[in-house]
């Protein structure tokens, strides 16, 4: 594994979530992990938002409510930085409550915090409930998203004072893609960046379609081959059940509603149960967690003790499924397609209103193509070429992908310009080798953290936590630091 040398390296990563529709406006949270306790307050506000930044035709002025959440708990006023989270994919509370290193350092350094909604997600939807349908979605793009972010800071500068307070943007994965953009696209506005778990090269298409896999794969062999064999031995006897069209007996052993009755319906039954080994790798931390669903602590481990339980590995196949998808014990029965969704996102898109906004970014900016194939990794061969991608994009949502914008648009491996950015990726993350590894210069620094899952570094401080993410917490903290002392004397 990689150490930290010197200020340089190692990194992090995240996808879809759950609204949280009951929170008040004000929500006061404390919370107690083994002898760590954390009360972030935050408000919940709106922002009159422009529905369109770059059209003047198309919607005029017309403008949207932007949710956000603020707190000036830790803030010097007037003086001290602004911590500014660039939401990603789901309802903004839900990073909220799951980043509490971001309230930390502001208490650190008298900041105030702002978690900004992207916009068709959770509460930030600029046509309601007609916000997913054709053409009001078009509005879903990265850059409406990064210039939503430019005028918010821009006018809450206004608001509150803060027009010489300098600005540091948080994300994790794609939200952290948005961090790095919004450093590269808005340098006069962003003094710099922290993107954990961010996969830059990997959605703009650079990299191997099947190094994601792999590294899922890479997590659950890691605790000992055996595990990664009876996954792989599961799966084709699921796939002999499959073949000999035995859906009666496919039903029993997984505990399905309904029972399959096509060869879509097993492809859908690969899909949720690989899914479940996809979230179990990125949120392996070492103490249960409530973020995109219950997990226990060490999941992957636990997964693992599943899977070997017993002789019966369709059974334990279901009981690892269980895991994530019945962590309550509640479900009777699993239901294909009401768990999982297939999109244009192999890794997942989640469920709600919120994978559709997700559904959508995949097939026009964000590139996911990832295959398994049975042969780097423990899963059944499931395809997705670019041009699988373009059929299902253009039946869904009535477009056609651009494979190399984002490579175009925000510079894809050519970094070597930018400044000010910490890549934070932790080696337990099948996201992190499609992110930025190594240190690209003395202020693009490559945080890598030896046991951390998708971006544990953004996590509130945790008495389980490894002492490399406490080093790699220390290390942002210090070029943030540095950062906003360099602003404020530009400034």
């Amino acid at each position: 594994m990689s150490k930290i040398l010197a200020l340089f390296p190692l990194t992090l990563t995240l996808f879809s979530l759950e609204l949280l529709q009951s929170l008040p406006h004000t929500y006061f949270q404390s919370k107690k992990h083994h002898g760590f306790k954390t009360e972030p307050q935050f408000t919940e506000k709106y922002f009159s938002q422009t529905l369109d930044h770059f059209n003047f035709n198309s919607m005029g002025n017309g403008t949207f409510s932007q949710r956000y959440l603020i707190t000036d708990k830790y803030w010097k006023k007037g003086y001290g930085p602004i911590f500014f989270y660039t939401g990603n994919e789901g309802d903004i509370w839900e990073f909220a409550l799951n980043s509490g290193f971001i309230t930390e350092l502001a208490a650190q350094q008298r900041a105030l915090v702002i978690f900004a909604e992207h916009r068709y997600y959770g509460r930030s939807l600029p046509f309601g409930n007609d916000s997913f349908n054709i053409p009001q979605i078009g509005l879903l793009t990265v850059e409406q998203a990064l210039a939503d972010y430019a005028v918010m800071i821009t006018e809450l500068k206004q608001q509150l004072a803060a027009t010489d307070c300098p600005v540091i943007v948080f994300g994790g994965s794609y939200g952290g893609m948005l961090s790095v953009y919004m450093r590269l696209k808005y340098p006069n506005i962003v003094a710099g960046a922290l993107a954990a778990s961010a996969p830059i090269l990997s959605t703009a298409g650079l990299g191997d379609s099947r190094q994601f896999f792999r590294d899922v794969t890479t997590d659950f062999e890691s605790i000992t081959p055996e595990c990664r064999d009876a996954v792989r031995g599961a799966f084709y006897q699921l796939k002999e059940l499959a073949e000999h069209q035995d859906y009666s007996r496919i039903q029993s052993e997984f505990t399905l509603c309904k029972p399959p009755s096509s060869a879509q319906d097993i492809h859908q039954l690969n899909g949720l149960l690989r899914n479940a080994f996809t979230l179990m790798a990125m949120l392996d931390y070492p103490y249960s967690t409530h973020f995109m669903g219950n997990m226990p602590a060490n999941p992957v481990k636990v997964a693992c003790e599943t899977m070997l339980s017993g002789s019966d590995l369709l059974t334990n196949l279901r009981n690892t499924a269980g895991i994530v998808y019945n962590s309550t014990g509640v479900l009777t029965c699993f239901d294909l397609y009401s768990l999982y969704l297939e999109c244009a996102d192999p890794t997942g898109c989640g469920l709600g209103f919120d994978s559709l906004a997700w559904d959508y970014q995949a097939c026009t900016e964000i590139d996911l193509c990832y295959e398994s194939n049975n042969v780097t990794d423990m899963f059944p061969p499931m395809a997705f070429t670019e041009r699988d991608r373009e059929l299902y994009c253009f039946k869904r949502w009535g477009v056609i992908p651009r494979p190399d914008w984002l490579k175009t648009q925000f510079w894809g491996d050519a970094l070597s310009t930018a400044s000010n950015i910490i890549f934070s990726n932790g080696d337990l993350d099948p996201w992190a080798n499609g992110g930025v590894r190594r240190s690209l210069s003395s202020s693009l620094i490559a945080v890598n953290i030896s046991g951390g899952a998708h971006h544990l570094d953004l996590r509130g401080s945790n008495d389980a936590d490894p002492v490399s993410v406490i080093t790699a917490r220390k290390t942002e903290a210090n070029l943030i630091a540095q950062w906003v002392k360099m602003e404020r004397a530009r400034l």
